[in-house]
C-alpha cells in the first residue's frame, strides 16, 4: 500500500475518533485496498474486536485509534462482529457492511422539490435489508460536518454510529441492524462551521416519546386493516359546493376527560357528533407538539400523531369509525411557523435550514416562532409530505390550514422595518402562494373529494378559487369578517342594535366572491374573550334566547357552517384545555334546550336543499327586507336548486311583535319548520300556531304577503306546505 493510501487512511482514523468523518461507509466494513480484502469496525468503547468471516470468527487487530480494528479477510456481507467492552461481549451485525438503498432519483427529487412522499424516504423505518431486520435512518442536514444515529441502543453516543452524507444532497443515511420499532433515538450533529453539536429529534419521525420527553421513536408498520373503501368511493363523487357541511371542532384531550384517548374519544364523539346532525369533525392539531397550552398549534412532529391520545393506528381506527358511522374528520393542519425548541427543527444543523436566516422573515412576532423558508425546495418538499402523509396514511378527508394571512404577507404583524419586501418591492409573500398553490393542486388530484379549508382573514382575492385560475386553490375560506360582524352585533344591548343592522347586513354584499365556512371556532372562547353564552348580553333568559338566536342566523345564512366544541350546549365558562368542558352544564334545562334547538337547525340545515345546495351562488339568497333597523328584524328567502325555499325571520329585539307583515313567493299556506322560541328549547313559546296563510297581496317585491307575530329574540323558520 502506498504511502499516499497510508496517509489518507490515517487522516481518516483521526477524523473517526474525533466523531468527524462524513462518509464512514468510504471507510468502515470490507473493501479492497491494495488487493487486499480488508474489513474495519469501529465501537469506540471497545477493548477487542471479532469478525465473522468466510472461515469463522476471526480477532480483529486495532487499527491505530481507540475502538478501531482492521483485518484482512474475506467477509461475505452480512456479517456480524463481536466487541469486548469491559469484560462483557456485544454481538451485532456490521451497519457498514449495507450498502445505502436510497435511490439517487429520489434524492434528486427532493433537492428539487418534487418527492411529495419524502416521509417515506427520509426519517426512520424499520425495515429488512439482505435479510436482517433493522432500521434505515436518513436526515436531511446540508451544512453538518457530521451526523451519527443517537439512542437507546447505543448509549446516546455519537461516535458509535455516524452517518454517511449521499454526495451534494445533504441527506445522510444509514441502516441499524437489530433496531427495531419502539426504540428512541436523535440525530446528534455537528455543524461543519462552527463544529457545535446538537442533538436533534428527527423532523420525519412518525412517532415520539411522551412529554416531557423529546426524542422520536422508530414506529411501527401500520397494522390497521381499513374498511371504510366505500366511504372514500362516495367521497370521490361528492359535491361538497352543494352539500351541507356542519363541522365540529374538537381538542382531543379535553372534549370529556372521562374520554381520552382515540377508543375511548370514538366511543363517546361519534354518536353525539350524528346524534346533533354535525357531518365533520375537525380535530385540532394532532400532530407532536412538546406544550400543551399551544393546543397543537406549534408543532414539533409534522408526521407524529401525538403520544398523549393513543398510538397512530389507534388514530386510524378512529378514522375509519367514523367514516363506517357517515362521519368525515378533517385535520388542522399548521405549515405556517414552528417553535423554536433547541431540539426540533430550529437552526436545524446550525444554520437557518428550515426557517430564514433573516430575521426580518424567520420570526413570527405573535407567538415567537420560526416562519418555514417556503422558497427552498426541501422545506416545500417536507411541507407537501406532511400533508400528503396525513391524508394518506390516515384518511383525513381534508386539511384546514391554520394561519393562511401571516403567510401570505411578509408585512404580517409587523412594522416598518421589521420585514423584508419581496423582489418586487412588495409586501406578498411569493414563495408562500406558490407554496399553497402547489399544496391544493397535490391536495386536489391525488385524494379526491378532499377539502382544504383556508384560516385566512383578510381579503385577499381569490383564496377559494382554483390554481389554474389565479387563485390560491382552497376548496374554501373562513368568513372571519361575518364573524365578527355577527358577534360585535350580538354584544350590543337589544335597544342599541337598531344602530348596529349593518353588521348583519354588510356580509351580503361579498358573500359569494368565496366559498365561505362560517365559523364560531376556538379562537371566539378564550384569552378572556369569554364563551358565546358570555357574549349575549341580558338577563339568563336573555342571554339564551341570544344564543338560540345566533345559531339560527349562523345555520339560515349562506355558507357552511363550523362550531367548536361546547357552542351546541352553551357552554357558560371560557373554554380551558385543562378543565376541559363541564358537562354537568349541558342536562340545565336552558343549557338543554339550547342543545335541542341546535341540534334541529342542524338537521333542518342538512335536509332542506334550500338551506345548503346554493352556499356559494347568490341565486341561493334574496332579502325580503334588509332595512328594518328600527324594528331590528331581518327578513330573506333561501331557495334550492329546484327553486323550492324557505322564509327566514329574525327578531333582534326581546319585544313580541303581533301583524307584522312581510312579503313571501307565494300564497296560501305556510307552515313553521322551526321557532327558537318554542318552550321545547327553553323560550317563551310565542308564535304562529304552527302554521298560517299567506294573501295573493304584493307585498315588499313579492306576490304574496304574510301577517306574522314574531317572538322575542327568535327567529322563525317557514315553508310553503
Amino acid at each position: 500500500m502506498s504511502d499516499v493510501a497510508i496517509a489518507a487512511r490515517d487522516a481518516r482514523a483521526e477524523r473517526l475518533a474525533a466523531a468527524r468523518l462524513h462518509d464512514p461507509h468510504a471507510f468502515l466494513g470490507p473493501h479492497r485496498e491494495g488487493g487486499r480484502a480488508l474489513v474495519r469496525v469501529y465501537d469506540p468503547r471497545a477493548r477487542a474486536a471479532w469478525v465473522e468471516t468466510a472461515e469463522g470468527w476471526r480477532a480483529a487487530p486495532p487499527a491505530g485509534v481507540a475502538g478501531l480494528f482492521a483485518l484482512e479477510a474475506e467477509v461475505r456481507a452480512p456479517y456480524r462482529v463481536r466487541f469486548e467492552r469491559e469484560g462483557a461481549l456485544c454481538e451485532r451485525f456490521d451497519p457498514y457492511c449495507f450498502a445505502p438503498q436510497i435511490s439517487d432519483y429520489d434524492l434528486y427529487l427532493f433537492n428539487a422539490g418534487r418527492l411529495t412522499q419524502a416521509w417515506r424516504t427520509l426519517g426512520a423505518h424499520a425495515t429488512t435489508v439482505a435479510g436482517v431486520a433493522g432500521t434505515r435512518f436518513a436526515v436531511w442536514a446540508p451544512n453538518a460536518e457530521r451526523v451519527s444515529v443517537v439512542g437507546d441502543f447505543n448509549g446516546w453516543d455519537g461516535r458509535v454510529h455516524p452517518m454517511s452524507v449521499r454526495g451534494s444532497s445533504g441527506v445522510w443515511e444509514l441502516f441499524l441492524p437489530g433496531v427495531g420499532p419502539g426504540a428512541l433515538y436523535k440525530f446528534e450533529i455537528r455543524n461543519r462551521e462552527s463544529g457545535a453539536l446538537l442533538l436533534k429529534a428527527d423532523p420525519y419521525a412518525r412517532a415520539a416519546e411522551l412529554r416531557p420527553g423529546t426524542a422520536s421513536r422508530v414506529a411501527p408498520p401500520a397494522a390497521h386493516v381499513w374498511s371504510d373503501g366505500e366511504w372514500l368511493a362516495q367521497r370521490a363523487r361528492w359535491d361538497w359546493l352543494r352539500a351541507p357541511v356542519a363541522i365540529l371542532e374538537v381538542h382531543a384531550g379535553s372534549w370529556r376527560r372521562d374520554a381520552r384517548g382515540w377508543r375511548a374519544l370514538g366511543d363517546a364523539l361519534i354518536p353525539y357528533a350524528l346524534e346533533l346532525g354535525f357531518t365533520h369533525l375537525e380535530l385540532m392539531p394532532v400532530a407532536e407538539h412538546p406544550l400543551d397550552e399551544s393546543w397543537g398549534y406549534q408543532t414539533t412532529g409534522y408526521f407524529a400523531p401525538s403520544a398523549r391520545w393513543g398510538s397512530a393506528d389507534e388514530l386510524r381506527e378512529f378514522v375509519d369509525r367514523c367514516h363506517r358511522a357517515g362521519l368525515g374528520v378533517l385535520l388542522d393542519w399548521v405549515p405556517g411557523h414552528f417553535p423554536t425548541d433547541d431540539w426540533a427543527l430550529a437552526h436545524f444543523d446550525g444554520t437557518a435550514l428550515y426557517e430564514h436566516e433573516d430575521p426580518r422573515l424567520a420570526r413570527h412576532p405573535d407567538w415567537g416562532t420560526h416562519t418555514f423558508n417556503f422558497g427552498r425546495n426541501e422545506v416545500r418538499a417536507f411541507l407537501l409530505s406532511s400533508a400528503h402523509y396525513w391524508l394518506d396514511q390516515f384518511h383525513f378527508d381534508g386539511l384546514r390550514v391554520d394561519a393562511v394571512a401571516s403567510m401570505l404577507y411578509l408585512d404580517y404583524s409587523r412594522r416598518p422595518g421589521e420585514w423584508l419586501p419581496n423582489r418586487y418591492g412588495g409586501r406578498e409573500n411569493l414563495e408562500a402562494i406558490d407554496f399553497l398553490r402547489e399544496l391544493n393542486v397535490l391536495v386536489h388530484a391525488e385524494f379526491p373529494g378532499a377539502v382544504t379549508i383556508a384560516e385566512e382573514s383578510t381579503a385577499w382575492p381569490m383564496v377559494s378559487r382554483p390554481a389554474y385560475a389565479g387563485g390560491l386553490g382552497f376548496s374554501m375560506k373562513w368568513n372571519m369578517g361575518w364573524m365578527h360582524d355577527t358577534l360585535e352585533y350580538f354584544r350590543h344591548d337589544p335597544v342599541y342594535r337598531r344602530y348596529h343592522h349593518d353588521r348583519l347586513t354588510f356580509g351580503q354584499l361579498y358573500a359569494y366572491t368565496e366559498n365561505f365556512v362560517l365559523p364560531f371556532s376556538h379562537d371566539e372562547v378564550v384569552h378572556g374573550k369569554g364563551s358565546l353564552l358570555g357574549k349575549m348580553p341580558g338577563d339568563c333568559w336573555q342571554q339564551f334566547a341570544n344564543l338560540r338566536l345566533l345559531f339560527a342566523w349562523q345555520m339560515t345564512t349562506p355558507g357552511k357552517k363550523l362550531n367548536f366544541m361546547g357552542n351546541e350546549f352553551g357552554h357558560g365558562p371560557e373554554w380551558d384545555a385543562v378543565r376541559g368542558l363541564d358537562w354537568s352544564l349541558a342536562e340545565i334545562e336552558w343549557h338543554r334546550g339550547v342543545r335541542l334547538c341546535f341540534r334541529d337547525l342542524q338537521r333542518l340545515y342538512a335536509s332542506e336543499p334550500a338551506l345548503h345546495e346554493l352556499d356559494f351562488d347568490p341565486q341561493g339568497f334574496a332579502w325580503i327586507d334588509c332595512h328594518d333597523s328600527d324594528n331590528s328584524v331581518l327578513s330573506f328567502v333561501r331557495r334550492a336548486q329546484s327553486g323550492a325555499c324557505l322564509v327566514v325571520v329574525l327578531n333582534f329585539t326581546p319585544v313580541p311583535r303581533t301583524g307584522y307583515r312581510i312579503g313571501v313567493p307565494r300564497a296560501g299556506l305556510w307552515r313553521e319548520r322551526l321557532n327558537t322560541d318554542s318552550a321545547y328549547y327553553g323560550g317563551s313559546n310565542i308564535g304562529n300556531g304552527g302554521a298560517l296563510l299567506a294573501e295573493p297581496a304584493p307585498y315588499m317585491g313579492q306576490p304574496a304577503t304574510l301577517a306574522l307575530t314574531l317572538p322575542p329574540l327568535a327567529a322563525l323558520i317557514l315553508a310553503p306546505a
